[in-house]
C-alpha cells in the first residue's frame, strides 16, 4: 500500500513538471513576436493547444517599422 502512494507520486510530481515544462513553448513564441511571456505561459498552463496556436498565428509585434518621414 505504501509503495502504491509513492508511485502515485511520483508520476504525479513527473506529469506536473512535464506540463509546466511544455507551457513554456507558446510563451517563448509570443515573447518572441513581442507579447506578454507570463501572459501567454499563464494560456498556455491552462489551455495548451489553443495557446499554441494563438502564439503562433498572432502578429508580430517587434517587426513593425516607422513609416518614412517619422510619421506613423
Amino acid at each position: 500500500m505504501l509503495l502504491a502512494a509513492n508511485g502515485w507520486w511520483l508520476w504525479t510530481t513527473l506529469v506536473v513538471l512535464v506540463w509546466i515544462a511544455i507551457a513554456f513553448w507558446p510563451a517563448r513564441v509570443a515573447a518572441r513576436k513581442g507579447h506578454s511571456f507570463f501572459g501567454y505561459f499563464l494560456f498556455s498552463l491552462v489551455f495548451f493547444p489553443a495557446a499554441l496556436l494563438v502564439a503562433y498565428l498572432v502578429s508580430d509585434k517587434s517587426s513593425y517599422t516607422a513609416a518614412p518621414g517619422g510619421a506613423s
